[in-house]
């Protein structure tokens, strides 16, 4: 097949053997270090990616979507809101709750959010009732005053199945010794576990009547909390619920609610890509030192070229095109390296424990069995095109000090 000069003569200088064995090492190692480097970037990357996915899911298991809630009051009419919102074919389910800060007090203390649901309509929204480890969720029965509690929340304070708990809330009532904050005692009925620190240490359920009736609140709920089939349009849609309903009310979506948390887990990986980064750098630096190693090597040669009518520019596209196929090659290594380890990273990580007989993952501190992956196409061909830039890049300066090779000067002691 017909190839143009300089891409023929860069092939034959990738292939063929160098007479200084040194050059051809740090080619190699040039090669090494950049498929080492995207090989480890696509693998840190997919994990993040992973470890990102199971709080997301294991968060959207326990929270609403999105929420339609009252603006500043109670929402009254919310038998209504629930029939809107099921009629909407993008909406999963709709269930109505009511939630409050508020102080609960056993052995010890803890702030932890209280929220009323009806027990027979949650499982549209979440699913509490799987995650119970202890009890039942059908036990928040109305008037029976039960509470369920995260595992940690229990805990913390120090309470069991059948212990009981006193709330304590901001909304003060008046008696005949003055204004004294609500407080009103709960039996703990069930323990939750989630996997999820916010709401195993920062949550607690009861009947929604029951807690209707402790802010007396009459039938007015906090608001809707809504589950989609497509939980990325979860804004667009509470959004158009809100405007089909009467009355002004707050729309927010999971994303809203954890806002801070998904911008700190973006900025994480951001960062980790960025420092991992170097490691590909570090391979393209060393490519800069083969490349100029060989311009070196191959003085001779350049200025036989050039006598022989390759233009500078030509010398410049030969070097360029040998220093970018060992940034290829590397690049091609590292993807495939890379993806095969993502791949069998659980394989490798149960391995290791066996072998040094060490848990890298205990399970009571992270919450998880396994070691969770992401591989998204988008991390594997922002990585590949990063590497393929810096080899790019790393033979520019050598191939432009080889077209300024002058012939004469090159040939005198040859």
């Amino acid at each position: 097949m017909f190839k143009p000069v300089p891409v023929a003569i860069g092939l034959r200088y990738l292939r063929a053997k160098r007479r200084n064995g040194f050059i051809s090492f740090i080619s190699f190692a040039s090669i090494v270090g950049i498929a080492l480097g995207v090989a480890i970037l696509i693998t840190t990357m997919a994990v993040m990616g992973g470890f990102q996915r199971e709080i997301r899911d294991r968060m959207l298991q326990m929270t609403a979507h999105a929420t339609v809630s009252g603006y500043g009051e109670p929402v009254q009419d919310w038998q209504h809101a629930v029939e809107v919102a099921a009629a909407d074919k993008r909406v999963a389910g709709a269930a109505p709750y009511v939630e409050k800060e508020a102080l609960i007090s056993g052995v010890r203390n803890q702030p932890a959010l209280i929220r009323g649901v009806v027990p027979a309509e949650e499982g549209k929204v979440s699913v509490l009732a799987e995650k119970m480890v202890e009890g039942k969720l059908d036990q928040l029965t109305p008037g029976s005053f039960n509470i369920v509690l995260g595992r940690e929340l229990a805990l913390w304070l120090g309470v069991g199945v059948g212990d009981s708990v006193i709330a304590t809330t901001s909304d003060f009532r008046s008696t005949p010794m003055g204004a004294i904050a609500t407080q009103k005692r709960f039996l703990v009925s069930g323990i939750f576990e989630a996997g999820y620190n916010d709401f195993d240490k920062g949550l607690a359920v009861v009947n929604m009547k029951d807690l209707q009736r402790v802010l007396r609140m009459g039938e007015g709920v906090t608001g809707v909390r809504l589950k989609m089939h497509d939980m990325d349009s979860a804004f667009d849609v509470a959004r158009d619920l809100a405007m089909k309903l009467k009355g002004p009310y707050s729309v927010s979506d999971w994303s809203q609610e954890n806002a801070n948390l998904f911008r700190a887990l973006k900025m994480e990986k951001t960062v980790m890509a960025i420092l991992l980064a170097f490691i590909i750098g570090m391979g393209a630096f060393n490519l800069v030192n083969s490349q100029v190693m060989l311009v070196t090597d191959k003085q001779a040669d350049i200025a036989i070229l050039r006598t022989l009518g390759l233009t500078p520019r030509g010398v410049m596209k030969v070097f360029m095109v040998q220093g970018t196929l060992i940034g290829v090659i590397g690049t091609t290594i590292g993807v495939i390296g890379g993806i095969l380890l993502t791949l069998n990273l659980e394989h490798i990580l149960r391995f290791i424990e066996r072998v040094f007989g060490v848990q890298l993952l205990p399970e009571d501190v992270y919450y998880i069995t396994g070691l969770p992956t992401n591989l998204q196409v988008s991390d594997v061909v922002l990585t590949a095109a990063a590497a393929l830039i810096m080899a790019f890049l790393a033979t520019v300066y050598p191939a432009w000090r080889a077209a300024r090779t002058a012939p004469a000067e090159a040939l005198r002691y040859e």
